[in-house]
C-alpha cells in the first residue's frame, strides 16, 4: 500500500522502506481519528496546558478547517456538546 510514497521517502530521507511506510502508517492514522474523538483529546490536552474553554473551543474550530478530511464546520455549541455530551 502507498508504494510510491513508500519509495519517494526512501529516495528522499535517511528513511528504510520500513521506516518510511511505518511514518505514513502513523500519519494516516493520525487523520483517520474521528472528529468527535479529535475534538475530545484535544480539549484535554489544551486544557491540560492552561488554556481556558473559549481558547480551546476557538483553536480546535480552526484547526479543523486543515484535517486531511475536514468534517462539516462545527459551531461552538456542537464542539462542547462532543465534548460534555
Amino acid at each position: 500500500m502507498h508504494d510510491e510514497l513508500v519509495d519517494h521517502l526512501a529516495r528522499s530521507t535517511p528513511l528504510s522502506r520500513g521506516e518510511a511506510l511505518r511514518v505514513i502508517q502513523d500519519v494516516l492514522a493520525y487523520f483517520d481519528e474521528p472528529a468527535g474523538d479529535y475534538v475530545r483529546r484535544r480539549h484535554r490536552e489544551l486544557q491540560a496546558d492552561g488554556l481556558v474553554n473559549a481558547e480551546i473551543f476557538d483553536r480546535i474550530a480552526a484547526d479543523l478547517k486543515y484535517r486531511a478530511v475536514a468534517p462539516p464546520e462545527l459551531t461552538l455549541r456542537q464542539l462542547r456538546r462532543i465534548v460534555y455530551g
